[in-house]
């Protein structure tokens, strides 16, 4: 399998499982500003609307979307800690997770916030929205470790993910201590570390 990831993206949750996972895979860095990858290659052929990440399969198949991607993986998991299984009311849940933070937190609170052509004013409307969700990330993390309660899954990872996009969007975290521990929490985990070390800085 080949990874296409890019520094400071969610691709960082896809990348962190295939580490835990232990599955065979190569990572191919791809350069967000001129959707070209590190050997050269245009990323668009692979993904058409060149956002990141993207996982090509055995077969030359291509997997979009990085909620479909940590499940693939997570399902390949032999150890089956990642995620779940199919079927289970646990399961339905962390797709529920996966859900908010893609359209609550990264398309309808975050994603807005980087955009330079986005006047102050309307930056303040995501800005709310942005605060109540983390309000109440912070308040279900007050009596638990992990986003489905003491076990760990891919899931935490996309909202350490996303916590970490913070301070590049100048939103205060320190109003919620439950979502900070987390994030040390998550921040902390052998595959996370490694993936930071391999991806290096996110390009300014």
């Amino acid at each position: 399998m080949k990874l296409y990831y890019a520094p400071g993206t969610i691709s960082l949750m896809p990348h962190v499982a295939l580490l835990e996972s232990g599955l065979s895979f190569v990572g191919v860095r791809v350069d967000e500003a001129s959707k070209t990858t590190a050997d050269g290659e245009d990323y668009r052929t692979i993904n058409p609307l060149g956002y990141i990440p993207a996982l090509v399969l055995d077969d030359g198949s291509v997997l979009l979307e990085a909620a479909a991607i940590v499940q693939y993986i997570a399902d390949r998991d032999p150890t089956g800690r990642l995620a779940p299984a199919h079927g289970t009311v646990e399961r339905a849940r962390l797709q529920a997770w996966l859900n908010f933070l893609s359209s609550e937190l990264h398309k309808g609170g975050l994603g807005p916030l980087f955009y330079t052509a986005l006047d102050d004013r309307a930056k303040d409307v995501f800005r709310q929205r942005l605060a109540a969700r983390f309000a109440f990330l912070d308040q279900h993390l007050a009596t638990r470790a992990y986003l489905l309660g003491e076990s760990y899954s891919i899931v935490d990872v996309g909202l350490y993910a996303m916590t970490g996009w913070t301070p590049r969007v100048g939103f205060e975290i320190g109003a919620y201590p439950n979502l900070a521990a987390h994030y040390a929490r998550i921040a902390n985990r052998d595959a996370v570390r490694e993936v930071h070390r391999i991806e290096g800085p996110v390009p300014a």
